[in-house]
């Protein structure tokens, strides 16, 4: 049997829709062969003080299992002060495509505002036919809508993009700049319907009620087209750090440009060059030329499991698992690979598929002690198919990291050790 199961394999990885065909053979060959160490059944001579016990009651808001406690974001050692913060996402202990609130990345330039929701407002001035002003009251009257839609950081995996040596660290470190939730609040194409929109607005300068004032700079079509003002996250209101209690949230676009603390938006007929604009979010391609206002984050994947730092406890069957997501619409297809790029196969996509959403994607492998170079690519509904990084860095300066797409290389060592790797 293993002869023909390795017929099916691509230095261990399984077709799946080989493995489906040939039905309860290869499933018998897989129980077989152990996907968990045996452990001889035993009848209970003493029960469990947790099964002759009464628990605890039930806490007025829930926390995770204390059992669970080293699951948290990790924060930038490097860049941590009070003004600028920053806490990444633990990808690699997280199933599924929801991120959990708690766990969910944040970036701030200047620090995190508490802001009294009786005293927080929301304008829309400039080209329009009639400014006005809402508060809180006002705005949690209004018809919300719901979605499940990712946000990251333009300088999400920067890491790679820079270093000339594989940085070794975990999945969470080179790439926790992102997380995927359900965002639920009102189409801006609402409200900008009642101000009402003079012909020649073209671009909407929006503000955040931080100390620094944060700035970027939207068009107005996509303000009509997809983009809301969160006041929901995964059901709850907000939390301070993604913006309570209002945030822009644009689907698909660069984290930066979901403004936080939103509390003003001003339409004119062109951007207003805010600094963050002039400076962090431009990038430079491989002629040293300015590219301004890229802000659609492109086709991405990444295998969480198994990944960086983390070890293989023992030859066997592993179910490789991962994430996909474009901000310009559906994932397609995600492949795998475990020789290094040489050879491909396609990984089954796990519902739901969504638009500029998290499609987490799974493949069978048979790791028998082997080297391997593990890799995932993923192709978007329109074609657009993730880079390699060697592709990736062609086309821009070498000290450029913004909108880093390229694929992640995992060295699987002959001891099972998981090391970041460039291909």
């Amino acid at each position: 049997m293993a002869s023909s199961y390795n017929k099916l394999s691509h230095n261990g990885l399984i077709d799946r829709r080989s493995f489906l065909r040939s039905g309860a053979t290869l499933l018998t060959a897989v129980a077989s062969a152990g996907l968990s160490p045996p452990r001889a059944a035993q009848d209970f001579s003493r029960y469990p003080r947790y099964m002759t016990t009464p628990g605890r009651s039930s806490d007025s808001y829930g926390l995770p299992s204390q059992y669970e406690s080293q699951v948290k974001r990790k924060k930038n050692q490097y860049f941590q002060s009070q003004i600028f913060t920053e806490a990444l996402t633990p990808l690699q202990d997280l199933r599924g495509i929801i991120t959990p609130n708690g766990l969910h990345f944040c970036i701030h330039h200047n620090g995190i505002p508490d802001i009294p929701p009786d005293k927080h407002h929301f304008m829309i001035h400039g080209l329009v036919d009639k400014p006005l002003k809402w508060n809180m009251a006002d705005l949690l009257r209004y018809p919300m809508i719901s979605r499940v839609q990712f946000l990251e950081c333009s300088g999400n995996s920067a890491t790679n993009a820079t270093s000339d040596e594989p940085v070794q660290d975990n999945c969470m470190a080179l790439h926790g700049q992102i997380s995927c939730a359900e965002w639920t609040g009102i189409p801006l194409s609402v409200l900008l319907n009642e101000v009402g929109i003079k012909s020649k607005a073209r671009w909407a300068m929006c503000e955040g009620a931080d100390a620094g004032s944060q700035v970027r700079n939207v068009p107005v079509d996509k303000l009509l087209d997809d983009a809301i003002i969160a006041l929901y996250q995964n059901g709850e209101r907000l939390r301070p750090d993604q913006g309570y209690p209002t945030r822009l949230f644009l689907p698909g676009y660069e984290g930066n440009a979901n403004i936080k603390w939103l509390h003003r938006m001003e339409l004119s007929d062109q951007p207003s060059q805010s600094k963050d604009e002039q400076s962090l979010y431009a990038e430079f391609d491989n002629k040293l030329k300015i590219r301004q206002f890229t802000l659609y984050m492109e086709v991405k994947s990444v295998i969480t499991h198994p990944s960086g730092l983390q070890q293989l406890p023992d030859k066997g069957y592993y179910e490789i698992s991962g994430l996909a997501w474009s901000g310009r619409g559906k994932i397609n297809t995600v492949e795998v690979s475990a020789d290094g790029g040489n050879s491909w196969l396609p990984a089954t996509l796990q519902g739901p598929t969504l638009s500029k959403a998290f499609t987490r994607f799974t493949l069978p492998w048979q790791w028998q002690g082997q080297s391997a170079r593990l890799i995932s690519r993923a192709i978007d509904e329109y074609g657009n198919t993730q880079p390699s990084r060697k592709e990736w860095k062609s086309r821009f300066a070498n000290f450029t990291f913004n909108h880093y797409n390229a694929m992640q290389v995992w060295e699987v060592t002959r001891e099972g050790h998981i090391n970041n790797a460039y291909s």
